[in-house]
């Protein structure tokens, strides 16, 4: 019985906190308040198993103050999950190099500095995965021969005339257009590039073609931003 009347009281306080607008509060549309509902309802039904029982008054009163504190969190949690969301992002950048943290409200993606100084750039050429190095001294986007097939790239055919300078020295490169590339977001389509010949290149580059499409392109200290 016990149980029911708290059941009730938690039932009418929802419907009072939402027509009265309280979710606004904590950042939360009355939308956004009625859609935490179905969580409300969880709980409660969970903490039913601690009212099923027969508990001494201090405990009961402990028990219920413990699911309060974490509806508070989750409540907090389900207002803030954006922020959340891009504080995770970072955290993960941090520790996996070349992981965008996107910011959808800024357009922008950020990328954290390898140990080598480095940074590398996970991008999405022709809806593959390749591993990018972010260098504006490379006057177009360079692929690795292994990076050009992963991109769908027949390397075989292509003809090996234009003369480029790499890390490993100088080596010839065969003219292709791209179809398209996205990086954090950031898409771009018929991109000029470049495919090394064997062995002259050990990862691929992001260079000018894609970068110089952007509005803004910043390092600060260990870190790399993108902007559309």
């Amino acid at each position: 019985m016990l149980f029911i009347g708290v059941a009730i009281a938690i039932a009418v306080g929802i419907a009072l906190l939402i027509s009265a607008d309280a979710g606004s509060l904590v950042g939360l549309s009355q939308e956004q308040a009625g859609a935490a509902v179905p969580l409300l309802v969880i709980l409660v039904v969970l903490a039913a198993g601690l009212f099923a029982r027969r508990h001494r008054f201090s405990e009961l009163m402990g028990n219920l103050v413990l699911w309060i504190g974490i509806f508070g969190v989750a409540l907090v949690g389900y207002a803030y999950r954006d922020d959340l969301s891009l504080v995770a992002s970072r955290v993960y950048g941090e520790l996996v190099p070349g992981v965008a943290s996107v910011d959808p409200q800024g357009g922008s993606v950020s990328f954290r500095g390898g140990r080598d100084g480095h940074f590398q750039i996970n991008a999405a050429i022709n809806g593959s995965e390749v591993r990018t190095i972010f260098d504006t001294g490379a006057s177009a986007v360079v692929l690795t021969q292994a990076d050009a097939r992963r991109a769908g790239i027949d390397t075989g055919s292509l003809a090996y005339t234009v003369r480029v300078s790499t890390a490993n020295g100088t080596g010839r490169a065969a003219s292709v257009t791209l179809g398209r590339i996205e990086v954090g977001g950031i898409v771009r389509r018929n991109v000029r590039a470049f495919v090394a010949e064997e062995g002259a290149l050990d990862t691929s580059l992001l260079g000018m073609t894609f970068l110089g499409t952007l509005s803004r392109y910043a390092v600060s200290g260990n870190a790399l931003e993108l902007v559309d």
